[in-house]
């Protein structure tokens, strides 16, 4: 597997699946984070694909979320905002493509990858993925991933995930909406996703896409919002408070 990440895709009977990895713990630089995008946009515009498969690699973290190497080394406001992009630019991509999206989430999610799980319009996990917005530790808060997630499980609960932010267990997931359903271990949920994507590859496409238009109703200003959202998540990265939050987080390990 490769130090540096990488997102591979394969379209087979009408299924595009997409999985993306980063040997730290699939966090999410921005590399990976463009790579991710741009193949979403790209099987999305394929006429051949009726449904999307997102997932991770591995069997533990689903996503770290952000990459720390890459917020502490952060040094101006252009960088700042164009790192937090990345994400906007992967919500945007899942929230614009015409196809249904599906993830699968083998392990624990924080930050970003919460927003990922968020951003996508159906969602099994197994029992062990507890899900976590810690980005108001760090000092920065979780201003781009917001949308998504308040979209998926309320404001209020958003509010809870990002004041407190402490682990959630996947049965408060579930109960929230975040997940559709939840599974003893991946092998049963791996049976699941197999079986809803290959109903949905059979499905009419001009109806999920009618379909994947009403669900995302309200949303059409994301492509100005997220942007918004990016500045200022980029403004606090440059923060002493983060800066020391990093270097400590790091030392520890």
């Amino acid at each position: 597997m490769s130090e540096n990440g990488y997102v591979k895709s394969e379209i087979l009977n009408n299924v595009a699946r997409i999985e993306f990895y980063h040997p730290q713990s699939n966090s999410l630089p921005s590399k990976v984070l463009s790579e991710l995008a741009e193949t979403i946009t790209s099987v999305s515009n394929d006429p051949s694909v009726n449904v999307i498969k997102l997932e991770s690699a591995g069997r533990r973290a689903f996503c770290a979320g952000a990459s720390f190497d890459e917020l502490i080394a952060i040094n101006d406001f252009d960088n700042g905002k164009k790192f937090f992009m990345g994400f906007a630019n992967v919500i945007n991509a899942m929230r614009k493509s015409p196809k249904i999206i599906v993830v699968s989430v083998q392990g624990k999610a924080v930050g970003g990858g919460v927003g990922l799980i968020a951003a996508a319009d159906y969602a099994l996990a197994t029992k062990d993925c507890s899900v976590k917005l810690s980005e108001l530790a760090l000092g920065i808060g979780p201003f781009v991933v917001g949308p998504a997630v308040e979209r998926k499980i309320g404001k209020s609960a958003f509010a809870q995930m990002s004041i407190d932010y402490d682990w959630y267990s996947a049965e408060w997931a579930l109960t929230k909406g975040l997940y559709n359903h939840i599974y003893d271990n991946i092998d049963a949920m791996n049976e699941q996703v197999d079986v809803l994507v290959n109903k949905l590859a059979n499905s009419s496409q001009e109806a999920m896409a009618d379909l994947k238009k009403v669900i995302w109703e309200g949303t059409e200003n994301w492509d100005s919002l997220l942007p918004e959202r990016a500045e200022i998540s980029g403004r606090l990265v440059l923060s002493e408070f983060t800066k020391n939050y990093i270097e400590n987080f790091k030392n520890k390990k």
